[in-house]
């Protein structure tokens, strides 16, 4: 018996997924404005030749989702860079094979 193909590539993907789905949940968004945001950042994904259909989807899917928390005034600028280079940083840092933490 063959071993079923993950939906998801990556845990990631599945986290970033789920993350939307909540908020959608919880009335910070529309599914139908949802599409239109993510529809225009593939759209420009697309034209600048970003997108691959690897990470690059759900790299698209993050944008749209960071643009959204901004324009819904639940996260700045700042503090999503801010987070990024956090995430980026305990990333770097983190043994190959141990799960990637921040720090507290």
């Amino acid at each position: 018996m063959s071993k079923p193909t993950p939906i998801f590539e990556a845990p990631w993907h599945a986290q970033l997924f789920a993350l939307t789905v909540h908020l959608h949940e919880k009335g910070v968004f529309t599914w139908p404005d949802w599409t239109v945001d993510f529809g225009v950042t593939l759209a420009d994904h697309r034209l600048s030749g970003d997108l691959n259909g690897g990470d690059d989807y759900f790299n698209a899917w993050l944008a749209t989702l960071e643009r959204v928390l901004q324009d819904n005034k639940m996260a700045s600028g700042a503090a999503v860079e801010d987070m990024r280079s956090a995430w980026e940083q305990a990333y770097l840092s983190t043994p190959h094979g141990h799960p990637v933490k921040l720090p507290a």
